[in-house]
C-alpha cells in the first residue's frame, strides 16, 4: 500500500468517525461496509511485461460476478500459489511480487475481487469469499485441488485466504501483515470512536476468532515497523494458531514491502515451507 493509497484510506476512516459521532441513526441507512474496502480499478502496467508470461483470465463467481485473474505456469511437479491482495491496489501493482513468487518454481494464480481492478460487481465481506470459491472452481477445471496449492494473503488478503483455507484446507497458508479483526484494528487507529465503530464492525474479518480452527501448515510474515497492522496483531494471531506454525518479523519492514526489505532471508523461509509442505508429485498439475 503506497503513501497515496494509505492516506486515502485514512480519510475515508475518518469520514466514517464523522458519521458515527453524528449519531446511531445514520446505522440503518448507511451502509458501513463499503468504508472497508478502498477499491483501484486502475491498471497500472509496466511497459514490458515480455519477461512475465502470465495468461489473462476471465472467470466467474456468486452473484453474477466475472472477475479477471493471472495464470503463471510454473515448473512440472511444483505446487501453486493462490495470492490474495489487500485493499487499495489491484493486480497491475502486484506484477513484481508475482514474478517473484513464480521464481520458486511454482505456478501462481491471483485475480482482483469484484469492483477492484477489471473485475465487476461490488465488493463486500462475503463477495470476496465468494471471489475465492470462484477462483479454485477455475483452479479445478486446471486439474488443481487445494492439497496441491498454498494460499497467500496479504493484509485484507489475509483475512479472505484464513477464511478460505477453513473452508478448503489448503497445504499451506501464508499470511502477510494479518490483523485480528477489523473491528481490533479500527479500535487501533481511532481509540476515541472505538466504542461507537466497534458495535458497527463487530464480526466483520474476525481472524482471531478463526484461527483456532486452521488444520493446515502457517507461515505468518510480518513488518516490525508496520504503521498499519501493528506486530502485537500478528503475533496474536500466532500464539492462537495451532501447530505447525513459523513467524518471521522482518527487521525495519513495514506494511507492504516485507519482501524488498526482507531480501532474500524472507524468500528463504518462503522455499523452507514449500518443500516441508507441500510433496513433489507426478500428479500435480
Amino acid at each position: 500500500m503506497n503513501g497515496w493509497a494509505t492516506w486515502r484510506l485514512s480519510c475515508r476512516w475518518l469520514l466514517a468517525c464523522l458519521l458515527a459521532l453524528l449519531g446511531v441513526t445514520l446505522c440503518g441507512c448507511f451502509k458501513w461496509e463499503k468504508l472497508i474496502f478502498s477499491t483501484d480499478e486502475e491498471m497500472h502496467f509496466p511497459a514490458d511485461l515480455s519477461a512475465l508470461a502470465f495468461e489473462e483470465v476471465l472467470f466467474t463467481a456468486p452473484g453474477e460476478v466475472t472477475l479477471y485473474g493471472w495464470y503463471l505456469p510454473g515448473q512440472p511437479g511444483k505446487p501453486l500459489i493462490l495470492f490474495f491482495h489487500g485493499t487499495a491496489t489491484n493486480l497491475s501493482h502486484e506484477i513484481e511480487y508475482l514474478a517473484r513468487l513464480h521464481d520458486l518454481g511454482t505456478t501462481v494464480f491471483a485475480f482482483d475481487y469484484r469492483g477492484y481492478g477489471q473485475s465487476s460487481g461490488e465488493p463486500s465481506e462475503q463477495g470476496t469469499y465468494q471471489d475465492a470459491g470462484g477462483a479454485l472452481d477455475y483452479l479445478r477445471t486446471r486439474g488443481w485441488e487445494p492439497a496441491q496449492i498454498i494460499y497467500c494473503g496479504r493484509s485484507l488478503g489475509a483475512a479472505v485466504a484464513l477464511d478460505f483455507a477453513l473452508k478448503n484446507p489448503p497445504a499451506g497458508l501464508v499470511l502477510e501483515s494479518p490483523f485480528t479483526s477489523l473491528a481490533g484494528l479500527i479500535c487501533y487507529h481511532y481509540q476515541l470512536t472505538c466504542p461507537l465503530l466497534r458495535q458497527v464492525y463487530a464480526g466483520f474479518y474476525n481472524n482471531l476468532g478463526k484461527i483456532t480452527q486452521l488444520r493446515s501448515p502457517l507461515l505468518i510474515f510480518q513488518g516490525e515497523k508496520d504503521t498499519i497492522v501493528p506486530r502485537q496483531m500478528a503475533e496474536e494471531l500466532f500464539r492462537r494458531a495451532p501447530e505447525p506454525k513459523t513467524i518471521y518479523l522482518v527487521a525495519g519492514a513495514g506494511h507492504g514491502d516485507l519482501w524488498q526489505v526482507g531480501g532474500a532471508p524472507y524468500w528463504e523461509h518462503w522455499k523452507r515451507f514449500l518443500n516441508k509442505n507441500v510433496t513433489t508429485s507426478a500428479s500435480l498439475p
